[in-house]
């Protein structure tokens, strides 16, 4: 069973799974279903908006992609996140993904 497969099981099973819903995101943006990937973050950050970590990965598929403005959004939104959560680190590596993108 290949792991987009493996996720999908996961989350049928326990569709509020952060950590699956995750990783589903991020396997579709090794595999360069970039789309279906945004899909997976929008739907992670909905439901799990202190998830830090998903915004920063959202904004490096959406630069990736070359969607500039889209990836500044998400790390606005999750610096938001990460100093609600006082997650320094994260804090930390998104202002500094941003200050490249500006």
């Amino acid at each position: 069973m290949d792991k987009i497969a493996m996720l999908n099981e996961i989350l049928a099973a326990q569709p509020g799974d952060a950590f699956a819903r995750y990783g589903l995101a991020m396997e579709h943006a090794s595999q360069g279903n970039v789309d279906t990937s945004l899909a997976e973050f929008s739907r992670l950050l909905a439901e799990h908006p202190d998830y830090t970590a998903g915004y920063f990965m959202a904004a490096q598929t959406l630069a990736k992609a070359g969607r500039t403005d889209e990836a500044k959004q998400r790390l606005h939104e999750g610096i938001a996140s990460a100093r609600a959560t006082g997650n320094a680190h994260a804090l930390s590596e998104m202002q500094a993904m941003l200050d490249e993108l500006e």
